[in-house]
């Protein structure tokens, strides 16, 4: 199926079908997900209404990462089979993942002020995730360079070294003495006895839900446009 999916034509046909309902499910489950999390969600009994920051910081945090972990299959697939969707895919999503991983910095920032005393601290997660960040500018850098319309390499073998920076992230809370909280989820078996309360884990879900439908769609988007940029220069005379 991969194969099938890594072919442009199929591709463009897949993104074509799909793509208006991730948007609608992006809205429903944002729309849904914001009034659970401003309205119906209790304060928490140290934090207040800080807290609600939750509901937007942790879901970037872990689109910040899967986006990353897609990046790496697509880097992968590129230097083996130089698939072209997979090569478009590596420029798309490097600045959907730098715009994820700003916002969970900036608003883990926001939310660790009041709770830490401080905006920042060189806290082993805090400075894992500045680390990403910094990865995917520099990859939006090697992406966009004129050495990268002929030759991807470069940037797929970053990607590829950055993928150690994922388990450092996920579980820098667990291997070092941190202020960062540990994993609000840390398993998909504790989502079935988690240590949130069902009203705060509810709204949290949805929000995700709401940045996976967002990001999955802009994703496609994105790798369709730059397709047929690339096919508009191949055709154009020379």
């Amino acid at each position: 199926m991969f194969t099938k999916f890594a072919q442009p034509k199929n591709f463009h046909a897949l993104t074509d079908v799909i793509s208006p309902y991730l948007a609608a499910f992006a809205l429903l489950f944002l729309g849904i997900g914001l009034y659970h999390a401003l309205i119906i969600s209790p304060p928490d009994y140290q934090q207040g209404d800080m807290v609600r920051v939750m509901y937007i910081h942790v879901p970037a945090a872990w689109l910040a990462l899967m986006n990353y972990a897609a990046m790496g299959c697509a880097a992968i697939s590129y230097l083996v089979w130089r698939h072209v969707v997979a090569e478009m895919m590596l420029r798309a999503l490097a600045p959907l993942g730098a715009t994820l991983a700003a916002i969970c910095l900036v608003t883990g920032m926001l939310w660790g002020e009041p709770t830490w005393g401080t905006f920042w601290v060189w806290d082993a997660r805090l400075t894992s995730v500045l680390i990403l960040f910094l990865i995917y500018i520099a990859l939006i850098i090697l992406t966009r360079s004129e050495n990268a319309m002929h030759n991807m390499a470069p940037a797929a073998w970053l990607t590829i070294i950055g993928l150690i920076n994922l388990p450092i992230i996920k579980f820098s809370v667990d291997w070092w003495s941190t202020l960062h909280q540990t994993a609000t989820i840390s398993s998909l078996s504790r989502i079935a006895n988690p240590a949130l309360p069902p009203e705060m884990l509810q709204p949290l879900l949805l929000m995700f839900a709401a940045y996976f439908c967002w990001w999955l769609w802009l994703g496609l988007l994105r790798t369709q446009t730059l397709l047929w940029q690339r096919q508009q220069l191949m055709r154009a005379p020379t």
